[in-house]
């Protein structure tokens, strides 16, 4: 019997396939006193083995498909696996102890990663994450857990998941995943931006479904209308597969757009540009017609490995995406902290991680990195268009240093005689509210702002878009946001500047007539997202959405704005 399910929409496209859960691991074994200590070193030496052999073919599949910077993570767990003194430790501890080798595993790891992550030197503090790691897979394998590797799929599967954290879907092998459907996670969660990225049809809070699936059932996902169907029947089966067509179809129909302007029906132009993670997502933005890039989330170079990458690292990244755009690109500096996190950065856990220790805030005290980074990106920009943005700037005082840091970096150029754009132009996100209050101040001490919705409306709105339960009060219709945006663009705009966006409402179709309508200059989203939004765009006059964006601000909650706006 089929069942039906609704979440929201968070990547178009229908999805047709087998169940596949990926569920959180128990790792709970007993401490046992044993009799037959060679048989439990054999049983670790086993594991040993199993562990060796399953990083090796991660190392050698990331190493072909992601290169050689992505695989060194796995060439450290090969090291640590290999460590005579970590192995002959845990014998020691079967043979003195008698204990399972579960017991003298787990204890042994810790002591060595305690040991670690108590040193001074960084570089050897890193080393305890590391460590852990591979403890955990050392461990699994005694249990006789298999891991699912989302890289070596064997069959076509659709992912079923209370969440994907980024590291899941970095691994996703695209020829194998059809879709996603989670449990938790809203429009703007990590997970739905990236099956946008890797253009997945996915739908994402579920709150039922881990209840309901088992692994084979077959499952569609409407990543359109956000539906899901368990185990359908004939009738829906050929329902949903001519959907699918139709969706297809109409796709095909907008990439004939791919090489025309972003240009309204009286010639009003607007900059449709693409948000993505890393020089790999290039080939989509330009597939989808991008005319460039208004977000590069550089903190993607920073994660899944066990150090921060090199300037030169760095630097490859982003010169790599200015050759390939004939466009600007916008490059956000390290927006670390909040639901990302670095094992080899140890931040402090907090009580509310999104008002806490992030971003620039942490560049501002950690010079070091960002300077690094200050000095790739500026290196690059002698091989295209490239832009600096600002994360989480809510203070002029932020503003002023995170500039004069990288005026030091700019005169270090100079003197070692290093080209980059000296005219590069210098921004900031508005994702605070505070921010956006002061833009007409801001916007004095920059060449451009660029306004991070999904932050924003969580600020605004006082609501975790991560919260099933209050999920409901992040609103991208509520008036209050709307007011908002309107005073950012006109601040940009009195001080002679440009106003984009790059949180997840420029790609929302239905408030493209809004956007456009109160001088949004660029519209930056998932690549494909481009395609609807252009549509949209040249199907309408900029006087049309002038009236429009009138006509919205005069309503006094989310429910008529979106209603009003969804049935243009």
């Amino acid at each position: 019997m089929s069942k039906e399910l609704v979440g929201t929409a968070a990547s178009p496209g229908i999805a047709i396939g087998k169940v596949l859960i990926l569920e959180e691991e128990n790792l709970d074994y007993q401490k046992k006193t044993v009799e037959d200590v060679e048989g439990e070193k054999a049983r670790l030496h086993d594991a040993l083995e199993r562990s060796k052999e399953q990083l090796q073919a991660i190392k050698d599949k990331v190493e072909r498909e992601m290169g050689n910077d992505k695989a060194e993570i796995f060439q450290a767990h090969l090291l640590v696996l290999a460590d005579p003194e970590l192995i002959s430790a845990v014998e020691n501890k079967i043979a003195n102890e008698k204990i399972n080798a579960e017991a003298a595993l787990d204890a042994t790891v810790e002591q060595f990663a305690t040991l670690f992550a108590n040193m001074d030197n960084d570089y050897m503090k890193e080393r305890a994450s590391d460590i852990r790691d591979v403890g955990s897979r050392i461990l699994k394998n005694l249990l006789g857990i298999d891991s699912v590797n989302l890289a070596q799929l064997d069959e076509e599967v659709i992912l079923i998941a209370d969440d994907l954290t980024p590291s899941d879907t970095a691994q996703v092998n695209k020829d194998k995943v059809l879709g996603f459907a989670t449990k938790i996670g809203g429009r703007t969660s990590h997970t739905a931006i990236m099956a946008r990225s890797l253009e997945l049809p996915a739908v994402v809070g579920v709150s039922e479904i881990l209840d309901i699936v088992e692994n084979g059932d077959q499952i569609i996902v409407d990543g359109v209308d956000g539906d899901i169907i368990i185990n359908p029947t004939e009738d829906q089966l050929a329902s949903y597969k001519n959907k699918a067509e139709e969706y297809e179809q109409r796709k095909a129909r907008l990439a004939e757009l791919k090489d025309l302007a972003g240009e309204t029906k009286d010639g009003h132009r607007v900059e449709l540009v693409a948000n993505i993670g890393t020089p790999k997502d290039v080939k989509g933005a330009l597939v989808n017609g991008a005319e460039g890039i208004g977000l590069f989330r550089s903190e993607f170079l920073y994660m899944d490995r066990d150090s921060f990458p090199t300037e030169e690292e760095q630097f490859a990244a982003y010169k790599e995406v200015a050759e390939k755009m004939d466009g600007p690109v916008v490059i956000r500096t390290l927006d670390i902290g909040g639901d990302k996190e670095l094992s080899y950065l140890d931040l402090p856990k907090e009580m509310n991680p999104f008002l806490g220790y992030r971003a620039i805030r942490i560049c501002l005290d950690r010079i070091d990195i960002f300077k690094t980074q200050l000095r790739a990106i500026l290196r690059a920009s002698a091989y295209g268009q490239v832009k600096i943005m600002y994360p989480m700037i809510s203070a002029l005082e932020q503003l002023r240093a995170a500039n004069e840091i990288l005026e030091e970096v700019k005169a270090e150029l100079k003197a070692e005689n290093i080209d980059f754009d000296e005219n590069l132009e210098v921004g900031m996100m508005i994702e605070i509210p505070a921010a956006a209050m002061i833009a007409d101040i801001l916007a004095k001490e920059t060449d451009f702002f660029s306004i991070g919705t999904n932050d924003l409306i969580q600020y605004t709105t006082a609501t975790d878009r991560m919260n099933e339960n209050i999920s409901h009060l992040y609103q991208p219709f509520h008036p209050a946001l709307l007011r908002l945006i309107k005073r950012v663009v006109e601040a940009a705009h009195a001080e002679g500047n440009w106003a984009g966006m790059c949180g997840e409402m420029a790609g929302d179709k239905r408030l493209t007539p809004y956007l456009l309508g109160i001088g949004l200059d660029e519209f930056s989203m998932s690549a494909v997202s481009i395609p609807e939004v252009k549509d949209g765009i040249r199907n309408m006059s900029l006087e049309e959405a002038k009236e429009i964006a009138q006509k919205a601000l005069t309503f006094s909650t989310a429910e008529e704005v979106e209603a009003f706006l969804s049935n243009i």
